[in-house]
């Protein structure tokens, strides 16, 4: 079972376009997963069926207990992220959390003396198990400013694997996010290739060189895909050249088109939308990956 991640050190050089496309190929039997569990979007073009939903527990927050409470302050001294404060009212004085502030650290809850402040665990977001007709799909939506992707991440990809065991799948797909934070470091553990997506741009060869750094760290094996190159032949030159410096195939050139956002808004995987030079390129970069 390969396990194949599609990532890109920046958003919109058409990773998700990439990966759904791959998932539509026939070779093979596939699991496929959206890591970027920031901004999920590969659910618009593969349409699943949920079949399971699951509460994300991510983290904690701090809660006072006001009967326990004796008005010390010195949670008040302790939270560096100004979380907790002081609120009059009547002429009375009151210490609470504030929930949109509290990092769930616990230090405040250390240093209470009379331990009137406990932790709880927080709900982060959801993560679903569902099916599509290219194979099963695991994806998660993170809550609104809620914390640890990373660990959202390791959940729905041990899932994915899971799954891929089960129904004997040739082939783990998965939708990366982009950047080179703790969601990505967490998708690259455990894969066995990476393909950088990247495209003719200042901002694009600069982000491709950050991720592929982050890749060569993790000793994970890379190959590149150049979308939309024809748009600057000097910066695709550019980025040839970065890959034959640093050993990386370039698994495909895929050249500009107008029909590729019209697929993505009609929902459609790119070579079932158009047979036609885009979709004999997709193929190209499957059987690099092969």
């Amino acid at each position: 079972m390969k396990k194949i991640l599609v990532i890109s050190g920046k958003g919109g050089t058409g990773k998700t376009f990439l990966t759904a496309s791959l998932a539509c190929l026939p070779d093979g039997k596939k699991v496929l997963v959206d890591c970027d569990v920031d901004a999920a979007n590969l659910y618009l073009l593969l349409h699943p069926e949920i079949k399971k939903t699951e509460v994300f527990m991510g983290g904690y927050e701090a809660e006072i207990i006001q009967e326990k409470c004796i008005q010390c302050k010195r949670c008040v001294n302790i939270c560096r992220f100004e979380a907790v404060r002081v609120i009059k009212r009547n002429g009375n004085e009151k210490v609470f959390i504030d929930s949109f502030s509290c990092e769930g650290c616990g230090a405040c809850s250390y240093g209470c003396p009379v331990s009137a402040i406990t932790l709880k665990e927080k709900e982060n977001g959801k993560w679903f198990i569902s099916d599509t007709r290219y194979g099963p799909f695991v994806f998660a939506k993170l809550g609104i400013a809620a914390e640890n992707s990373g660990k959202l991440v390791k959940k729905i990809k041990e899932e994915a694997y899971r799954i891929g065991k089960e129904k004997k799948a040739d082939y783990i797909i998965i939708d990366g996010p982009p950047g080179i934070g703790c969601p990505v470091i967490s998708s690259l553990s455990g894969v066995d290739l990476a393909i950088i997506v990247t495209e003719p741009t200042l901002s694009g060869i600069s982000d491709m060189q950050r991720v592929m750094e982050v890749a060569e760290f993790f000793q994970i094996e890379t190959k590149v895909v150049i979308n939309k190159y024809d748009l600057n032949a000097e910066n695709t030159k550019n980025i040839q050249g970065i890959c034959t410096d640093r050993n990386i195939e370039i698994a495909g050139l895929i050249p500009f088109s107008a029909a590729v956002p019209e697929s993505i808004v009609q929902g459609i995987p790119y070579p079932e939308f158009a047979q036609d030079e885009i979709s004999e390129k997709i193929r190209e970069v499957w059987g690099k990956i092969l």
